[in-house]
């Protein structure tokens, strides 16, 4: 089977343009995104997809196969769609471009939660946190079936435990489509609580498509600003220097 693994990196993000290429530890972030993706088993190809040629230079000088997209994608997953377009492939997953902490276990998760079963047309993962974790609007929270399919997502501590011991699944921003479902969804409007709670992957839920929940491997995390990309690299150094 042939999976193709896609890194969207674009370049003018509102709260930090030019992240993808912003310095952390000595190399531009989106190449530390690049070599975890490439440490991953399940992959036959990664590509980086980007609106911009100095994005593409620094990954094809680190070894890597980039692909210029266009500058109005709306979102990643529009931008693995364009991909999708030109590279034809059984499956593509969607690995986050500002994650650089990523362990390449999380690639391999969410690609066998994807093959587990072949009615699956959507997959991605989650982490446990804690109540105060789960407080932080930045950080997005899956209510989840037993059979493993996503509930709903939110910005809001769900589920809200008025009974028990409170227990939250951050979602990770990672995912693996069959290439049906890439270009079905792709195609979708958006929807009334993408819009309310602006998470792509509403949109998804509300077309009656189902995605599977599998557990990360390891959390990691999201670079949005300066003050992220310097947290992200206090916890690179720490993990190298941990014995």
């Amino acid at each position: 089977m042939l999976i193709i693994g896609v890194i969207p990196a674009r370049f003018a993000s509102v709260r930090f343009r030019g992240k993808p290429l912003a310095p952390l530890a000595g190399r531009p972030m989106v190449v530390h995104v690049l070599r975890a993706a490439r440490a991953a088993r399940r992959l036959s190809r990664v590509v980086v997809a980007t609106d911009d040629p100095r994005i593409a230079e620094a990954v094809e000088k680190d070894g890597g196969e980039a692909l210029l997209t266009s500058a109005q994608a709306a979102s990643g997953t529009d931008r693995v769609a364009e991909v999708a377009g030109r590279l034809p492939a059984d499956a593509y997953v969607n690995v986050q471009g500002d994650e650089p902490l990523m362990p390449p276990e999380n690639v391999d998760r969410v690609v066998d939660v994807l093959l587990a079963d072949e009615a699956r047309p959507i997959a991605t993962l989650a982490f446990p946190i804690s109540a105060g974790a789960a407080a932080d609007p930045n950080v997005v929270k899956v209510a989840v079936a037993r059979d493993k399919r996503a509930l709903y997502f939110s910005r809001s501590p769900i589920p809200h435990f008025r009974n028990g011991e409170p227990a939250y699944l951050k979602h990770l921003g990672i995912y693996a489509y069959r290439a049906k479902a890439l270009s079905e969804i792709a195609g979708l409007p958006p929807s009334p609580l993408e819009r309310a709670e602006s998470l792509e992957q509403l949109r998804w839920l509300e077309a009656g498509y189902t995605i599977h929940v599998g557990e990360a491997a390891g959390d990691s995390i999201g670079v949005d600003t300066p003050e992220d990309l310097a947290a992200a690299e206090a916890q690179l150094i720490k993990q190298e220097v941990s014995p």
